[in-house]
């Protein structure tokens, strides 16, 4: 592939941040980059290829020549600035909520639905990262046995709220370890040594954003409309890595050793389903992989063609940087910008 010229907006976040380090990891082809922040960050140095870049300041001006600009710095910024990098010719990838449901854009897991890339008219939405992680797991049991409802539960680790909520959960232990009170500032109640089942604000019928983002978008991604999906978003007191615990109920029976021949054959995930042998996905040994880990593939006792699915991946990775980046390399590959 041969190079492009790449804009990072967010560069100083987690997510701007670890895109940057599996550029390197993945060889990305990028000929130039600039990397672009709050203005109040610019000047700041950021390590790239063993050369110091200097981060400056995001306005739209620093679009121009651009081939992608990633977008890792939030809605508001997306709608404002990522509106302008596509008018200035760059093919956007955003990894906010703000293009996801539009019509007129892909919004884009390249497991699934890589061919929806080359419909984008200047941007392309990343998915919210719940909703990678279980589209990677269900889609091949979709293929294999066609969905007819899903109920899906997530266990939302604190840097899903960025390094905020991993400082604060930090800070609970330390201060419960001391005997000082918690102190609540990112999250609604203390998350140490705690769950709670609320993530982002209420929306109709007493669901969160959160957990209808994983409603929309995954109709939307796997090209079913009408598929009925039941969702909860929990956050608990995990580093890094989200959780899902997933029923399936699908069009004809499929076994769990079907299911697990399928899912061990699927591209991007990793089966780890000895449970006799203790032996599971867990978000401790799934963080800082690119891989949707699936275990726990059991048919549903309680009816016929049923089948639930334990799952584990790195939402920082898999569920933003790494879903953007393979989203870039196949725009540079098919040269669609």
């Amino acid at each position: 592939m041969a190079g492009a010229k790449v804009a990072v907006v967010g560069a100083t976040g987690a997510v701007g941040q670890e895109m940057l380090k599996l550029m390197e990891e993945r060889q990305f082809p990028v000929s130039d980059l600039i990397c672009l922040a709050h203005p109040s960050e610019a000047g700041t140095k950021i390590e790239f290829r063993g050369t110091q870049i200097t981060v400056e300041g995001a306005s739209a001006a620093k679009f121009s020549g651009i081939d992608i600009a990633m977008f890792s710095a939030g809605g508001e910024v997306s709608q404002v600035l990522g509106l302008e990098a596509a008018k200035r010719g760059a093919v956007v990838i955003d990894n906010s909520s703000a293009f996801r449901l539009e019509d007129h854009v892909p919004l884009v897991v390249p497991e699934v639905n890589p061919d929806d890339i080359k419909k984008h008219k200047g941007i392309i939405a990343n998915p919210n990262c719940s909703t990678i992680i279980m589209v990677v797991a269900i889609n091949p049991i979709h293929i294999a046995a066609g969905l007819k409802r899903v109920v899906v539960s997530t266990y939302q680790a604190v840097s899903g709220a960025g390094i905020a909520g991993i400082k604060e959960l930090e800070e609970q232990v330390r201060n419960y370890t001391e005997g000082h009170p918690p102190v609540n500032n990112v999250f609604q109640h203390q998350i140490a040594f705690n769950l709670i089942p609320h993530i982002d604000v209420w929306v109709e019928k007493n669901y969160t954003k959160e957990e209808m983002k994983l409603v929309g978008e995954t109709r939307k991604i796997m090209h079913i409309d009408s598929l009925p999906v039941s969702p909860t978003a929990v956050r608990v007191p995990v580093f890094r890595s989200h959780s899902e615990s997933i029923n399936l109920e699908t069009e004809r029976k499929i076994s769990a050793a079907e299911a697990q021949e399928v899912l061990s054959q699927a591209p991007g995930v990793v089966v780890i389903d000895r449970p006799r042998d203790n032996e599971y996905p867990m978000p401790w040994f799934t963080a800082n992989r690119d891989e949707v880990f699936v275990g726990r593939i059991r048919e549903d006792i309680s009816l016929e063609k049923g089948l639930n699915l334990w799952v584990a991946a790195d939402q920082i990775r898999k569920g933003a940087a790494t879903n953007a980046l393979q989203i870039a390399e196949i725009v540079i590959r098919d040269n669609l910008y």
